[in-house]
């Protein structure tokens, strides 16, 4: 599956402030009455959740293989 390149620099920013992001635009969107006028903002908002889903999915992969090196370390030791 190809990776998707996003636009912007939400590639670059941490979690904390992709979430903020997040809450910002759904706090907007709640109070939006009209939703042709929240298309962009849903549309970024998938995009956001796709980023920050891939991050946590490359994070846990990382914490994953982290794990899997010390307890091989520990096993030698045995």
């Amino acid at each position: 599956m190809k990776e998707k390149i996003f636009p912007n620099n939400n590639n670059l920013d941490s979690l904390d402030e992709l979430t903020k992001e997040v809450s910002h635009i759904i706090e907007n969107l709640e109070k939006e009455k009209n939703l042709e006028n929240s298309i962009e903002d849903y549309q970024k908002l998938i995009k956001l959740n796709k980023i920050i889903e891939k991050r946590f999915q490359t994070n846990s992969k990382n914490i994953s293989l982290e794990t899997k090196d010390k307890i091989e370390k520990i096993i030698k030791k045995l």
